[in-house]
């Protein structure tokens, strides 16, 4: 059995190191990505990470709802992510 701890923190730093980044320098979120990530936003995939980067960093809107999905894997004895889904929340019920 796995010890669910473990998995809560692994999720919870990543996102917190995420949305860190994401904040700060979108440019360093790229040590995160493999050459096969994907990146699906709203519907347009991004595969590889100058390309998930690129659109990472393009687009500086304020963004109110969403939804976000990480699926990560350790590789190396690295958690990287190896695909990621994001959303637009268009009702804010």
């Amino acid at each position: 059995m796995c010890d669910k701890r473990i998995w809560e923190q692994i999720g919870a730093s990543f996102v917190e190191h995420y949305y860190r980044l994401f904040d700060c320098d979108r440019t360093q979120l790229k040590a995160i990505y493999t050459d096969a990530s994907c990146l699906t936003w709203e519907g347009d995939q991004f595969q590889g990470k100058d390309a998930i980067i690129e659109k990472l960093s393009a687009d500086d809107d304020q963004i109110l709802g969403f939804q976000q999905i990480f699926l990560l894997k350790c590789c190396n004895g690295a958690w990287v992510c190896t695909n990621e889904v994001f959303r637009l929340a268009l009702h804010n019920l």
